[in-house]
Formats: structure tokens, C-alpha cells, sequence
């Protein structure tokens, strides 16, 4: 299946894409609107700030193209900052908006943490949801980031993670899933998670089956 990699300058293109190949999918880095449009899914990766994330999705024209996305129930992954762009609001460097996808707010770790939150961390409380199908309880994956979501939906967080604080790991609401953490660094665990996002995207493009 075609998936869309939105390449607006802050992503982590190469590795993603990959990941997306292993897991069966067909991707292809994009910043064309058409193609975003017309493709099976989209990918919105990201490392880096919240406000230069949202600069570049505002400059290139993209934000309508996202929302139309989410609103045509095209199956979208955030991944990492990707996934924090799907919210309301950030604190990091100054209060920034983002996409408002989903209810919540970006914010910094606590102080006394070592920042970033990076390496391999425990998926927690997780849901029965299509996306963890086979991911075995308290499975690790891998981070990179020094800001976390609070005040999601409960129902949308599909699973957790802990460093200092509980923070959601997977978020899903309809069509849109976030994954706080790289599902293509997080070796058999985080490809059978993109496994499993796959299979969304060709429920969703055939809904008979």
C-alpha cells in the first residue's frame, strides 16, 4: 500500500521509511500535496521543536492538507514530535498551537530528570487495541525526546510509559495514532507495531474484508 512520508524538514526520513518497507508498506518522502492527499496513509515523522515543526507544516502549505487528512479518515501517524504536533498546545520555548487533532498539551519533563528521555523504555498499561496485537505486556521501545503530552483523552491512550511521570506512549482516535517513541529504532516490537498500523490502513481502504 502507498503511505505518504510528509517530508517537511524535520524528520527522520531515511529510518522511517525503512521501517515502513520491512513492515510491508510502500512508502514514498513527499512534501507534494496531491500525493499526500491520494496516498492509503500518511506518516508525519519529526525530531526537533514543536515550534519549527509547525513553522514548516505552516510554511509549506501543509496544515489544511492535514486536517482534510484526518477529516477524509485517511489513516495519519505521528511519530515522536509528529505525534506531539497532533495536539493543542506545546510549552516548549514559549506556549506554541499546534494541529488540535487531539485534546491535550505538550510539556517539558520535570526537573531532576535527565533530558532527553532517551533509550529503551517500557510500554505500560496498555489497551486492547488492533495496534498492539501481538506486542507482548511491558514490551521496550525506544526514545528520543524531552517533552511529553499531559491531559490526552484517557480514551485515546492506547498505552503508556513512565520516566518520572506517566505519559501516553500510543495515542489512537479514529483514523489518528501518535507513537511518543521511534517504532523504526524499536527493533521486533516496533516493527510488528508498524505491522499492525498497516493493517488499519488496509481496513480502512477495504472495509468489507
Amino acid at each position: 500500500m502507498r503511505v505518504a512520508v510528509i517530508d517537511y524538514g524535520v524528520g527522520n526520513l531515511a529510518s522511517v521509511s525503512q521501517g515502513l518497507k520491512m513492515a510491508g508498506m510502500d512508502p514514498v518522502v513527499t512534501l507534494d500535496k496531491e500525493e499526500i492527499l491520494k496516498a492509503g496513509a500518511v506518516i508525519l515523522p519529526g525530531v526537533g521543536a514543536f515550534a519549527r515543526g509547525m513553522d514548516n507544516l505552516r510554511d509549506s502549505g501543509l496544515i489544511p492538507v492535514i486536517h482534510e487528512i484526518a477529516a477524509r479518515n485517511t489513516p495519519l501517524l505521528g511519530i515522536c514530535l509528529g505525534m506531539q504536533l497532533l495536539f493543542e498546545k506545546s510549552e516548549e520555548h514559549g506556549e506554541h498551537t499546534g494541529l488540535g487533532l487531539l485534546k491535550g498539551r505538550v510539556r517539558r519533563f520535570p526537573q531532576g530528570l535527565k533530558i532527553p528521555h532517551m533509550g529503551w523504555n517500557m510500554l505500560t498499561g496498555t489497551k486492547n487495541h488492533l495496534l498492539l496485537r501481538n506486542i507482548p505486556a511491558q514490551s521496550y521501545v525506544y526514545f528520543v525526546h524531552s517533552y511529553y503530552v499531559e491531559e490526552a483523552n484517557l480514551e485515546h491512550i492506547a498505552a503508556c510509559t513512565n520516566y518520572g511521570v506517566e505519559f501516553p506512549a500510543i495515542v489512537c482516535f479514529n483514523n489518528i495514532v501518535g507513537m511518543q517513541f521511534h517504532p523504526e529504532k524499536s527493533s521486533r516490537v516496533g516493527l510488528e507495531i508498524l505491522k499492525n498500523f498497516g493493517g488499519l490502513v488496509r481496513d480502512v481502504s477495504n472495509p468489507s474484508h
